[in-house]
């Protein structure tokens, strides 16, 4: 089973999100059809943006919460690296 830490924003350099799952697509259809309430139904927090595998969730947890500590511009740099144009990583994920 794989495990997924993740970065949702409201647009390029827009509002953030961190998060874990170990079902990446699920979860990310349920912020998109905005299933919950919470953070990022009330502020529009849907595109995939980066994310990352681990092989336990342990793994994922901590790099979740090490992410969350993280300031903007760290973020915002890990993004960037991999994703420079900010796309929706939906479509790339949506056959996982």
């Amino acid at each position: 089973m794989a495990y997924y830490t993740y970065v949702l924003a409201s647009k390029p350099r827009g509002t953030l999100y961190v998060g874990v799952t170990n079902n990446l697509v699920r979860r990310l259809w349920e912020h998109r059809e905005d299933l919950q309430a919470g953070f990022t139904q009330k502020y529009g927090v849907h595109m995939l943006v980066w994310f990352e595998e681990h092989a336990t969730i342990e793994s994922a947890i901590r790099r979740e919460k090490r992410l969350k500590h993280w300031n903007r511009a760290w973020k915002v740099d890990l993004i960037e690296k991999t994703n420079p144009e900010w796309r929706d990583l939906w479509d790339e994920i949506a056959t996982l």
